[in-house]
């Protein structure tokens, strides 16, 4: 799954190379962290959070279908 959330965001940014997404395992959740280059945020999210929410409805939809629960988090690196 960290693959395919890579994947997507790749093709979203101006710096593909600076995209990293770690896979955090917690009970009953895994969570993806996010993180792209400088300058790349505003992509990522998208005019009111309408890239976010669709990458985040893309994720939980394929990850139920494999009974695990996700959650997306976009890390701002400073």
């Amino acid at each position: 799954m960290k693959e395919f959330v890579e994947y997507l965001v790749k093709h979203l940014v101006d710096k593909p190379d600076d995209v990293t997404v770690t896979e955090v395992e917690k009970e009953n959740v895994t969570i993806y962290e996010l993180r792209v280059g400088e300058g790349d945020l505003g992509k990522v999210i998208g005019k009111g959070g309408q890239h976010a929410r669709a990458l985040r409805t893309l994720l939980n939809a394929a990850t139920r279908k494999m009974g695990r629960n996700a959650n997306l988090e976009i890390i701002e690196n400073r």
